[in-house]
């Protein structure tokens, strides 16, 4: 099964068990990010200098992506280039309902629904078919822990959790010192075309400055 680089990060990022979310703010850039790569890795928008446009609106045949793509051409219409940061921050909630929404259709986690304390409704996605995940995780390892030389998909993954620090959440078991330094390797390779490279460098720019902004927020 073919999965997007947003699902794969919201795979990652939800807990087996009990569905719930981890690392849910770094992880939300990173899925609003997998699919602004995804795009640009389809010829349909361009990244350059921290700026986005729509260069080809034509639908990819993947309903998540198109769904994402329709809602950016519409926006970028109105006033074109704009900047990456400021998609990022106006869709990571809806890339991120988009994406768990996706992933229940293909049967890959499952909704349950509840209350926290009895008042507050909440909604858990736990694992229902963790094929997917699992050969993920072994893909992530066999290119970052032992070496072996990533696909271009799976040096964008990289990247974008570099990007988040979300190294944790793909590396649970091993210390971030040891995969940090290959991560950081990875995530600036010469992986893809040029245009690829920009718009990764951008969007890590940009996931970056959120991350740094919001737990500066958190701190005051």
């Amino acid at each position: 099964m073919t999965v997007t680089l947003a699902e794969e990060v919201a795979l990652l990022s939800l807990d087996d068990a009990s569905g719930a979310a981890k690392e849910q703010s770094s992880a939300g850039w990173a899925v609003a990010g997998g699919i602004l790569l995804e795009l640009a890795m389809a010829g349909r928008v361009t990244v350059s200098d921290g700026r986005l446009a729509v260069t080809d609106p034509t639908p990819t045949g993947n309903a998540l992506l198109d769904g994402r793509l329709a809602r950016l051409e519409e926006w970028t219409r109105r006033k074109s280039p704009r900047k990456v940061a400021d998609w990022l921050t106006k869709d990571q909630s809806k890339a991120v309902a988009a994406t768990v929404e996706s992933l229940c259709e293909r049967g890959l986690v499952v909704e349950e629904r509840g209350k926290v304390l009895g008042l507050f409704p909440v909604r858990r996605y736990p694992e229902a078919d963790g094929s997917v995940e699992r050969e993920l995780r072994a893909r992530l390892t066999s290119v970052v822990v032992h070496g072996m030389e990533p696909d271009d998909r799976t040096s964008g993954l990289v990247a974008l959790l570099h990007a988040a620090k979300l190294d944790r959440l793909a590396f649970p078991d091993i210390p971030r010192k040891l995969v940090a330094p290959r991560m950081a390797k990875i995530a600036e390779g010469q992986w893809a075309g040029d245009g690829v490279r920009e718009a990764i460098r951008n969007m890590q720019a940009a996931m970056v400055a959120i991350t740094a902004a919001t737990a500066a927020t958190v701190v005051l």
